[in-house]
């Protein structure tokens, strides 16, 4: 095997190193620097599934989150009790619930987002021209391939 069909092999496992890597350090650093009682990874994915889309059912969250139903049906209950989430009875369905969030909800992933982009934005400064360039450049790429994962977890 050549050099070239080595790094071609060691290329999927090191992308996925350095993504994994950096979404756990800036998970770490935006963690450090809270107040409030830290929220789960798939709490903070549901809220901001919420967010995307307001009303939106307990089963059709599961289905987009890639999660059972019952897991959903347990965050959902947390989130509510906590003060994050309203479940309200959709009138189309009396037996279907709605979700939407809470100010204090709202509130807390403005937050975030605005601490997230100061971190990283702080980093990516950092860097040189040419590395700012090449993340640049390689969001499109990155964007498919996120889309890719999508779609092939949504096929039955």
């Amino acid at each position: 095997m050549g050099t070239d069909d080595g790094h071609r092999e060691a290329f999927p496992e090191e992308l996925a190193d350095a993504l994994v890597g950096v979404q756990r350090l800036i998970r770490r650093r935006l963690r450090a620097g809270l107040t409030v009682a830290r929220l789960r990874g798939a709490e903070v994915e549901l809220l901001r599934l919420v967010e995307a889309r307001p009303g939106i059912g307990v089963s059709e969250a599961a289905k987009e989150l890639h999660l059972a139903g019952n897991s959903v049906s347990t965050l959902v209950n947390r989130l509510v009790r906590d003060g994050q989430l309203v479940r309200e009875t959709d009138p189309a369905d009396r037996r279907a619930a709605r979700l939407l969030l809470t100010g204090a909800a709202e509130s807390r992933l403005r937050d975030w987002r605005e601490r997230r982009a100061a971190l990283v934005r702080h980093q990516v400064d950092r860097l040189d021209e040419a590395d700012r360039e090449a993340l640049r450049a390689a969001l499109p790429a990155l964007r498919r391939l996120a889309e890719n994962l999508r779609e092939e977890a949504d096929r039955p």
